[in-house]
């Protein structure tokens, strides 16, 4: 019997074996192209694949692979389906998902991409690929002088790397500026202004790798949010108070010797080019006592433009920001209930806001989002469009008896696509509105009828 058991187990592994080795190769893709651009310390790749089905079987998904430097690098990976051509193009999204490849080589790491119906054999489909990159620019030197450039690698591969066989593909990098020291040069390369392409290259085998070094300048803002704390209160009486707690840090090459003010002012273009003295973050319109402050107290250098689309806060901190400099401060604003609640078709309440962090072109380390829930407030759930670790807290602030419902949400690695809508449901019974008043009604009820009584009770032993 276990040895039938046994028979049996290896049988099932090697179909299972056999049947994800011919899945990969039922397909192929016919031409790739991909653009990496390098002009911020967020790093952006967009890759155009035609597929094509070469198998007997529709094919219902497809795998993305990535080198294993790059995996724990990787923010977001988006995939869209084309139809039409030129001006009536029409993008569908697709369902994106990390998977675990057992056979996977020299660690590599995969995310499946589900095809809106599937690829019968013969068809093909197009897709247009977004994947984000953080901390991937490594400065090089890694310590610079005020009057210095910022220079960083980039390393990459001259081909994608794909478990499918590519016949034809090329490969663009874009850098910030002209100035590039060195790059890997692998025939055909050219390199013309700012911009460097590797290809095209025709009939390369699957898991084709051909590592590629650019040298090159980069001075744009290494901004880099260590931890953002955003805390949203709900108040039903009329407003939402939003707070933000930023440990903000550049993250580019480290500063050495001493720091001029004085040439730092004169000769901002040429003293300084890798720091930054100035942010922008983009809030929400309709915008009202909005806050800029430190530990030390308010910051006046700043200036506020508010929109019906949205609001912008232009801001400076105390001292210019280089190479692992850091700064803390605060942001807070209220904005009006009406905007951001909503009620359900099932007759539960929903905040409607914005994940992310409001800061222009920022990576955040740690994002922990704070949803603080009226009291008395039951079954919250939160609704986003991709995974965060969720947590449930109670938080006691005046008045309260029960405490009040905080709906935690925490992400690490967020860049400013991850700046889409949430939902946080909870059910909530508009009579425990009146609690609060009620309190604070029964309690001026209380001084008064103790003062009454106070003043005439005789406490005198002997009568007067």
């Amino acid at each position: 019997m276990a040895a039938r058991i046994w028979i049996f187990s290896v049988v099932v592994a090697l179909f299972l074996s056999l049947s994800s080795s011919s899945s990969a190769q039922d397909l192929q893709i016919v031409n790739a192209e991909r653009r990496i651009d390098l002009s911020s310390h967020i790093v952006k790749a967009f890759l155009t694949l035609k597929v094509e089905n070469i198998g007997k079987d529709p094919a219902a998904d497809m795998l993305l692979a990535f080198p294993p430097t790059q995996i724990k690098h990787l923010a977001m990976v988006q995939a869209l389906a084309v139809t039409g051509k030129k001006k009536k193009k029409t993008y569908l999204p697709l369902d994106v998902k990390p998977s675990e490849q057992p056979d996977a080589p020299n660690d590599a790491g995969y995310f499946l991409v589900s095809f809106a119906t599937p690829v019968g054999p013969g068809e093909t489909v197009t897709l247009e690929v977004l994947y984000i990159l953080t901390h991937s620019l490594e400065p090089f030197p890694v310590e610079i002088t005020q009057s210095e450039s910022q220079l960083v690698y980039y390393h990459d591969s001259a081909v994608i790397l794909s478990p499918y066989h590519i016949k034809q593909q090329a490969t663009f990098f874009k850098t910030p500026s002209t100035r590039v020291e060195s790059f890997t040069s692998i025939e055909p390369a050219n390199r013309a202004g700012k911009e460097i392409k590797y290809g095209p290259y025709e009939d390369r085998a699957p898991y084709s790798y051909a590592p590629v070094i650019i040298h090159f300048e980069n001075n744009s803002p290494f901004a880099v949010v260590e931890e953002l704390v955003r805390e949203i209160e709900i108040s039903h009486w009329g407003s939402l108070q939003i707070t933000e707690n930023y440990r903000l840090t550049h993250g580019g090459a480290r500063h050495k010797g001493v720091f001029s003010r004085v040439e730092y002012q004169s000769r901002r273009s040429i003293s300084g080019s890798s720091s930054f003295n100035a942010l922008l973050a983009v809030l929400p319109p309709r915008v009202n006592s909005v806050y800029y402050r430190d530990d030390i107290g308010n910051i006046s250098t700043s200036h506020l433009r508010t929109g019906f689309k949205k609001s912008e806060l232009e801001f400076e901190p105390r001292y210019p920001l280089f190479g692992g400099w850091r700064a803390t401060f605060v942001i807070g604003y209220r904005v009006p209930l009406e905007d951001y609640l909503f009620e359900a078709s099932d007759g539960r309440r929903y905040l409607n806001f914005t994940f992310g962090c409001p800061l222009v072109e920022t990576i955040v380390n740690k994002l922990t989002l704070k949803v603080v829930l009226p009291e008395e407030s039951k079954d919250p759930s939160a609704v986003l469009p991709f995974t965060v670790n969720q947590d449930l807290q109670v938080k006691y602030s005046y008045l309260d008896i029960v405490g009040r419902t905080v709906v935690v949400l925490q992400k690490d690695n967020v860049v400013p696509t991850h700046n889409v809508p949430f939902q946080v449901y909870y059910t909530f019974k508009p009579i425990y509105m009146l609690a609060e008043p009620l309190m604070l009604v029964s309690a001026f009820f209380f001084v008064f009828v103790t003062s009454l009584a106070y003043v005439h009770i005789d406490l005198n032993i002997v009568k007067k």
